[in-house]
């Protein structure tokens, strides 16, 4: 049995910010339950109860979806290199957009990506280690978001990037709104 305990420590910290990737999941009161992978430089460690982490666009936006339904999410880190492990950090998310007042101090934390969606606040009430001896060992060949995703966002230009979420990041897939815009009930 791993650890279990409130909040970050020091040691947690470290293995966190060492991450190329990070996973989270979500679910509302009833549908679908959402995993996406994340890259970037996107999450921020703001204090042992407290981490932010900012969402750039995609081809659905199930997270904010069900943040706004239901605010439990998980985070989860994996050891791809060296030593085995897995740390998964739960909690309560609030979404964040950038019509919102804290938008501008929030965003500041992050690089400016093209794309730039929400921010998701998440205040930890658990963290729990354990093994990853089943998680194989992988080396990171390039990011692709930095040279594929943030790059196709930039040249939509900030038009097309409304224009693409009224298309497709509105609702999730299972019909609930996403709240990014005032007037899609979010």
């Amino acid at each position: 049995m791993g650890i279990q305990t409130t909040k970050l420590n020091g040691s947690f910290k470290q293995f966190i910010e060492r991450q190329n990737m990070f996973f989270v999941a979500t679910a509302g009161p009833e549908g679908r339950v959402n995993l996406s992978p994340k890259g970037l430089d996107s999450l921020k460690i703001i204090d042992d109860n407290q981490i932010i982490w900012l969402s750039v666009s995609g081809s659905g936006n199930e997270t904010a979806a069900h943040a706004l339904q239901d605010p439990r999410m998980t985070l989860m880190f994996c050891a791809f290199e060296g030593d085995a492990f897995i740390l998964r950090v739960y909690g309560a998310a609030q979404v964040v957009y950038p019509r919102h007042t804290e938008w501008d101090a929030l965003y500041g934390l992050f690089p400016d990506y093209a794309g730039a969606r929400n921010i998701f606040k998440l205040e930890i009430d658990l963290v729990t280690t354990s093994c990853g001896t089943g998680v194989p060992e992988m080396a990171l060949v390039r990011p692709r978001a930095d040279t594929e995703l943030v790059p196709w966002y930039a040249d939509m230009g900030e038009d097309g990037v409304d224009a693409f979420w009224r298309k497709k990041n509105m609702v999730s897939i299972d019909g609930g709104p996403t709240g990014i815009f005032d007037d899609d009930n979010g």
